[in-house]
């Protein structure tokens, strides 16, 4: 079996001659079902922060208890993305990636259904434990279906499912759970999913997994220089970002605007996606520069939010800077630890899902504790002054983790042969 990781580029090209032009090209088609993936993994985990009063009713439980629904689905993954990923490196990847979407399949279908709340908790922890296996798979397949100068543009494509999961998806979630009730909208993501199987089945090539003797050791990952404040970063950032959206309902109905919330959300994912589509012409270049602009952008909305929340239109300007400042942060931070990650990427990647959710996981409880000691309004407060130190880290590690320039390998032009 060949042992070409996730992260690394498929075989040799014959040579510019030899179909040279059909290999510098994206393969749109593979990478769009990626892209679908990531979007019913991110509006999957998301989905709950547009319904959550009327989760929260027919479950009969607290909002604040309807929101650890985020949180048991981020514990899911950070408890298994590491063993997952070791315990299936050998396994082709299109096997894997089906098995993955398949539990979620299962796990939104039960979240429709369910009208007790241990069981609702349960099958978002099974979801949990599907986006485990594929958040440590996507990026790397991603960047193993495209010509090595072309690798941030097709984990841009993928990872533009996000921006679109939470300015298409939870939008339109919510829009339809007012309409016709929230497991209509849970029901819907089945749907969506039967149809990616398919997809994926017939239009993903499929790549083989890892030899045992090949797979890298993850504690070793930690020690190679850069991978460190890449997670660090990761970590907090994503714990800031999620106290405020995991809740963004409730803090948008205490504010008044409770009536607005898709409108606004609608406004934030509009922005990622511009986001997005700049850091994907821009990362070989200016990945510190994106990243450091980023967080200074999620810091004004969030300082925008703690001091003239009472203006509605400055809440939509909020929404706008907190969008185009989040938007890339997952195609950065992706692409700063696969870089640093050099040869062990594989791991880093999986280290990076594995906090990344722990993150979320922190952010649904710290939200909860928030709303119900101090109210909605600390929590923009919150997310300022965690991205301080995020900040630090990204304008520190300027020789490893955050450079100036992505590493020659990592950006230098190469042809790879087709799946």
């Amino acid at each position: 079996m060949s042992t070409a990781p996730d992260t690394a580029p498929a075989a040799a090209a014959p040579g510019p001659t030899g179909g040279g032009e059909e290999q510098r090209k994206l393969p749109l088609f593979a990478l769009l079902a990626l892209a679908t993936a990531v979007f019913i993994t991110c509006l999957t985990e998301t989905l709950p922060a547009g319904l959550l009063p009327a989760m929260s009713e027919d479950l009969r439980v607290s909002q604040s208890a309807t929101g650890q629904t985020v949180t048991v689905y981020a514990i899911g993954t950070a408890l298994t993305a590491i063993p997952l990923t070791a315990a299936t490196a050998g396994w082709r990847r299109r096997k894997l990636l089906l098995t993955a979407m398949a539990g979620f399949a299962l796990a939104n279908t039960v979240t429709a259904l369910s009208s007790v709340y241990e069981l609702t908790m349960v099958a978002r922890f099974v979801a949990g434990v599907a986006a485990g296996l594929a958040w440590a798979l996507l990026a790397g397949y991603a960047r193993r279906l495209a010509p090595v100068h072309l690798q941030g543009k097709a984990m841009a494509v993928a990872m533009a499912g996000i921006p679109v999961a939470l300015s298409l998806g939870v939008p339109a979630g919510t829009f339809l759970g007012d309409w016709l009730g929230w497991r209509v909208a849970f029901l819907s993501m089945t749907g969506l999913t039967v149809v990616l199987l398919v997809w994926i089945f017939v239009g993903v090539p499929d790549f083989p997994g890892q030899e045992r003797g090949e797979r890298p050791k993850l504690l070793r990952t930690l020690t190679i220089p850069g991978v460190s404040p890449v997670l660090f970063v990761t970590l907090v950032f994503v714990l800031a970002h999620t106290i405020l959206y995991a809740y963004i309902a409730t803090y948008l109905k205490d504010l008044g605007l409770g009536g607005s919330t898709g409108l606004i959300l609608l406004v934030f994912g509009a922005a990622s996606l511009a986001s997005i589509w700049i850091v994907g012409a821009q990362i070989n270049r200016r990945l510190r520069g994106l990243t450091v602009g980023g967080a200074l952008l999620v810091a004004v909305a969030s300082l925008l939010l703690a001091v003239l929340s009472d203006t509605t239109a400055l809440v939509y300007a909020a929404a706008v800077l907190w969008g185009l400042g989040w938007g890339g942060v997952p195609t950065l931070l992706q692409t700063a630890v696969g870089d640093a990650g050099g040869e062990s990427a594989d791991a880093a990647q999986a280290m990076l899902v594995t906090l990344w959710n722990v993150a979320m996981a922190g952010g649904g409880i710290a939200g909860g504790i928030l709303l119900d000691t101090l109210g909605s309004a600390s929590f923009p407060w919150t997310v300022l002054l965690l991205l301080l130190p995020v900040l630090a880290v990204v304008l520190h590690a300027r020789k490893a983790g955050f450079p100036a320039q992505r590493p020659v390998a990592a950006s230098a032009p190469a042809p790879v042969a087709k799946a």
